[in-house]
């Protein structure tokens, strides 16, 4: 294990784009990269609000959620515009996200106050188009958080982390879902945070609650597990490497108190696959 980067508040919504590790450093309120030198760039702020979910549109631009606020902002490399406000639709906090070659972007939410203890609740999955029109395209899904689609763009899979599963929906030509199924139990214990595909149909998911990596396959079956020291959020490969983001709390004070979250690199198996 090599640690890339250190001192973060907490690490969350890793992308590989361009060579470089993309990532929001939520609690800090900032999105920045690195690249695999260890050399950081902080691309933007978001005052007053958290960042999570990264992605693009097909011009470039870069997609990010915002937690607070429940939109989603489009970056064009100078200015921050909404390109869909989701409030009426998320019913609290909206988190990690995928989207899709043609710009179609999956959003989830808390469904509920985690940090105040509340008791967990279902919420709703929202496709928002390339043009911002927003749907919701589940309405039963229990913290959906890391999401994926497959390189044929026909299967998006979501963690539902307080389900302890990882879920997956066929999607049609116009983006919406059907035919809704666990793809995978996760192991006793843990829970999948963020997560990513491989080019051999592993799917790996970052496990705060175990302080692991675990890939499973389809059905369910644990191939390989890194252990962590502190507890894993998200993860993502990029080049033959997997980037793990730990902290000690996603809890917003001590993540501003502590100051431990980072990104390490281990050695990955198989390559990145399909979209994060």
């Amino acid at each position: 294990m090599t640690i890339l980067l250190d001192n973060l508040y907490f690490a969350e919504g890793p992308r590989w784009r361009n060579g470089q590790l993309w990532f929001s450093d939520m609690h800090d309120q900032c999105v920045c990269t690195v690249t695999p030198q260890g050399e950081k760039t902080t691309l933007l702020r978001l005052p007053n609000d958290e960042p999570s979910g990264l992605g693009w549109l097909p011009n470039g631009d870069l997609l990010v959620v915002s937690m607070r606020k429940r939109q989603l902002l489009c970056f064009d490399g100078k200015a921050l515009s909404v390109h869909a406000d989701l409030s009426e639709l998320a019913s609290h906090r909206c988190n990690d996200m995928v989207v899709d070659p043609l710009g179609r972007a999956y959003v989830g939410n808390f469904g509920f106050d985690l940090h105040a203890g509340e008791k967990p609740r279902s919420t709703v999955l929202v496709r928002v188009d390339p043009d911002g029109a927003a749907k919701i395209v589940d309405d039963d899904v229990f913290f959906p958080n890391g999401s994926v689609i497959t390189a044929d763009r026909r299967t998006l899979i979501v963690g539902e982390t307080f389900a302890r599963a990882l879920t997956a929906f066929d999607i049609d030509a116009s983006g919406d879902l059907s035919n809704k199924r666990t793809w995978a139990k996760l192991p006793k214990g843990a829970v999948p945070d963020g997560i990513c595909l491989d080019a051999a149909d592993g799917i790996w998911s970052a496990s705060p609650t175990t302080n692991e990596c675990i890939r499973q396959v389809q059905g369910g079956e644990v191939t390989h597990r890194i252990e962590v020291e502190g507890g894993a959020y998200a993860c993502m490969i990029g080049g033959d490497h997997l980037y793990v983001l730990t902290a000690s709390s996603s809890d917003p004070e001590a993540c501003r108190a502590n100051r431990d979250g980072r990104i390490e690199v281990y050695s990955a198996p198989y390559a990145a696959a399909g979209y994060a």
